[in-house]
């Protein structure tokens, strides 16, 4: 059926419109993604903020953070493609937690660098730069097969949504890194002994980082055989998102680490692991995935019963329900047995 000349005005006058209409939203966004980034900054700092007088290098990391993201941003917009957005927060980690290790130390490249370094910081700034490396490889590497990221349908042709995407990237990076960026830039003249609350932090991120790797695995092998089910094997037996319960930990483990340097409010950077749990359990994770599934697996009773006995995101221990209400809430009863 062929629209008439008066609809497809309307539908012309409608798009254009839309740049408008988003750009509000979009000055909203990215204001409060630079508030609340710039807001814990300002509480890491030892100093006056942006004092001239101060070493501000926990300042310029958030500024780069953004900075990376908005040039990036550039040859992604103009080829519509998301191909480069994960890649692009990793080496952002990889890159600023370096840069913060080495400027804070002021180290002097022509000498031994280790011996300017702090322990503390040169196993905590591994951490994260291993974990970037890892992670951003393996999400590349999936995208590349993949092609698209369903995360960006209807956003990667909208310039200005897509924009508001890569700047809370670098609202990601910069709270979920703020510990290590923090111990960084401003290292003690002499600095606390390893005792056990550092080996503690340091196991905690050992295990987080194995369950996220171990998952992330099982998954893409459980996806390569093309089952067309959903994944109830390995450590999503016991977990519907076991990869974003080692993520939340790794952070934690992170976050303890570094917490024998912090002094007054830069206790602030608890907000690290505060901000990866409600961003991947409340936002942008299992929201979407568990969205998906539902509309995907809408019908199938098994898939039910696994979503009503398995843990949302924690590995726990299996439920023992024989019988499941609808997903929605409605308390419609779909099951009364597994066959018994």
């Amino acid at each position: 059926m062929e629209l008439k000349k008066s609809e497809l005005e309307n539908v012309s006058e409608a798009t254009k419109s839309l740049p408008t209409k988003l750009l509000p939203r979009m000055l909203i966004v990215c204001t409060v993604v630079f508030s609340i980034a710039f807001l814990f900054v300002w509480l890491a700092c030892k100093e006056s903020f942006f004092s001239s007088s101060s070493k501000n290098i926990l300042e310029w990391t958030a500024i780069a953070s953004f900075g990376i993201q908005a040039v990036a941003f550039i040859p992604a917009a103009i080829m519509q493609t998301e191909k480069f957005y994960d890649l692009t927060g990793s080496i952002t980690y990889f890159s600023l937690s370096l840069a913060s290790l080495f400027f804070g130390a002021q180290v002097n490249f022509s000498e031994n660098i280790c011996s300017q370094l702090q322990t503390r910081q040169m196993v905590l700034t591994g951490m994260v730069v291993f974990w970037a490396t890892r992670l951003g490889s393996f999400l590349f590497k999936r995208i590349k097969a993949d092609n698209v990221d369903k995360r960006f349908d209807g956003v990667r042709d909208a310039p200005l949504r897509f924009f508001s995407f890569w700047m809370i990237q670098g609202l990601w990076v910069i709270l979920c890194g703020l510990p290590v960026f923090t111990i960084n830039s401003y290292p003690l003249p002499s600095p606390k002994p390893l005792d056990f609350v550092d080996y503690i932090g340091w196991a905690i991120w050992v295990l987080g980082f194995g369950i996220e790797v171990v998952a992330d695995n099982q998954k893409a092998r459980f996806a390569a055989r093309k089952t067309g089910t959903y994944i109830d094997e390995g450590l999503w037996y016991y977990s519907r998102h076991p990869n974003y319960f080692g993520e939340i930990l790794l952070w934690i483990g992170i976050f303890v680490g570094s917490s024998r340097e912090l002094v007054d409010a830069q206790w602030a950077v608890v907000v690290s692991p505060i901000f990866i749990w409600f961003l991947l359990t409340k936002v942008s994770g299992v929201p979407l995935l568990e969205k998906k599934s539902d509309v995907k697996f809408a019908g199938d009773n098994g898939y039910l019963l696994y979503k009503k006995n398995t843990a949302e995101v924690m590995l726990w221990f299996k439920g023992t329900a024989t019988e499941f209400e609808d997903v929605s809430g409605g308390g419609e009863n779909l099951l009364a047995s597994t066959g018994k």
